[in-house]
């Protein structure tokens, strides 16, 4: 790790990549402080670990000793703390920029893609770290056997989740790169998916010369570059040409069994915690860096058969009237057809899927292609967008996807905006044996948790 500087604060502390940095750095032993515009339980974590930590955003929050700045991408360059940075003549840097400094001096293993980014990431650092390989790692999401979203380890492996969204993965120069699937989305930033496409490619172009690129087979994007690629290339999926293949599989409630095949040879059986068929492929990427880094099959089955996800993955939150309450980050189309086809494979009396739009932009690029998605609820519940500092754009809300979801779905389809609303609804209409399954990358969640909390209240 190159980083000269002694002291660094952090404007957007509470993000998922920003609070993982700002952890690693603090048990480096950087003075770490920080900002974001609302407390959460990450800031709060953070302040008991040692961080110096302020809610909202001023010039004065920024101690006198600091000598370098990290930006999240999401603080707009009015922003005071901002401001005053470059007043005060101040190094400042990207969270992209900030990984890949720290990355420097380890074997990074970086995963990136549309979806199934933070599984593949968790799934290979319960691997690493069962395994006695004592990654450092940076997650998107809570991981309780690291004690959070990151930790700094004293092996030669950094595992990280990359981020497309603003470009800044291409920073990372890794030595294993993971690409689950290259999709439309964030299109406010890259314009068209010719730009995401190349993106990916660069990304891919960036592993080292003597590292792998372990690539989606089922991709077929992926596939080509698989077939151009500088580095050496490692596939795996459902399509036949894949490196890693799963043959024979069965579902038992939300749980998976699976034989797992390298190269038409069978290396054995893999039992998962973790519902769906995506997260057998998740996991089949997470046993070929496994195998790269030197790690055998069945002891990367049994890290991986003791996986029981990531937060906000397919996360039981607990029980509201006899009815299974979920939570999932899904957020784009494909995430949520894959979330609810894994909700299926419970078998629940009805599934009631409460779904939150994330982004007035995606909503506009996607809403026809959200309309498609939702045909294994029985009832759908549309709130309205979660703005994520975004502004709103006319004639685009939450009702625009429920229209829309009426024209491809014979259930019940109900646009409900606010959170009170929703549950008060949900106390009306659910019965014994439903799943409620709440969707979406904002704080859709806080519905889930607060039917449960009302279950406890009530004495279950």
């Amino acid at each position: 790790m190159k980083i000269n500087e002694k002291s660094a604060h952090f404007i957007g502390i509470g993000g998922a990549g920003m609070s993982g940095l700002a952890k690693i750095m603090l048990e480096y032993g950087y003075r770490v402080s920080g900002s974001d515009i609302k407390n959460s339980s990450v800031v709060e974590r953070l302040s008991r670990l040692g961080v110096l930590t302020y809610i909202g955003h001023s010039e004065e929050h920024i101690p006198a000793e600091t000598d370098l700045v990290v930006v999240s991408s999401a603080i707009p360059e009015n922003n005071p703390e901002l401001l005053e940075a470059r007043r005060r003549g101040l190094k400042i840097i990207s969270r992209g920029e900030m990984l890949a400094r720290l990355m420097e001096g380890f074997k990074g293993i970086v995963v990136a893609g549309a979806h199934g980014k933070t599984t593949i990431t968790s799934m290979i650092a319960m691997c690493l770290e069962k395994c006695g390989y004592e990654p450092t790692v940076a997650v998107g999401g809570e991981l309780n056997d690291i004690g959070g979203n990151a930790k700094l380890g004293r092996g030669e492996y950094f595992v990280a989740e990359g981020d497309e969204s603003d470009g800044s993965f291409l920073r990372l120069k890794p030595y294993i790169g993971v690409v689950s699937n290259v999709e439309n989305d964030h299109l406010d930033y890259y314009g068209t998916f010719e730009n995401i496409a190349s993106a990916f490619e660069k990304f891919i172009a960036g592993v080292q010369r003597d590292g792998f690129a372990v690539l989606c087979a089922d991709d077929p994007f992926l596939r080509e570059i698989a077939l151009n690629s500088s580095c050496r290339v490692v596939t795996y999926g459902w399509h036949p040409s894949a490196d890693y293949s799963i043959g024979h599989h069965s579902f038992h409630g939300y749980s998976s069994l699976c034989e797992i095949f390298f190269r038409k040879k069978k290396l054995g059986t893999l039992e998962l915690k973790v519902p769906g068929r995506h997260n057998m492929v998740n996991a089949l990427a997470a046993v070929a860096v496994s195998r790269i880094v030197g790690i055998d099959f069945q002891d990367a089955a049994k890290a991986l058969g003791n996986f029981k996800g990531a937060s906000r993955r397919f996360q039981l939150l607990g029980n509201f009237k006899g009815a299974m309450v979920v939570d999932d980050y899904a957020h784009h189309p494909t995430e949520i057809a894959a979330t609810l086809r894994a909700a299926v494979q419970g078998k629940p009396r009805r599934i009631i899927a409460v779904f939150q739009p994330h982004r007035y932009t995606r909503t506009k690029y996607l809403h026809e292609e959200f309309g498609k998605v939702f045909g294994d609820a029985h009832l759908v519940i549309v709130n309205e967008i979660y703005a994520a500092g975004e502004k709103p754009i006319p004639g685009v809300s939450g009702g625009l996807i429920a229209e829309e979801i009426k024209k491809y779905s014979n259930e019940n389809v109900i646009y409900i905006p606010g959170r009170e609303e929703t549950v008060e609804y949900l106390d009306k209409i659910v019965k014994e044996g439903d799943l409620i399954l709440t969707i979406g990358a904002g704080d859709v969640w806080k519905i889930g948790a607060e039917l449960v909390n009302k279950s406890v209240i009530a004495g279950g």
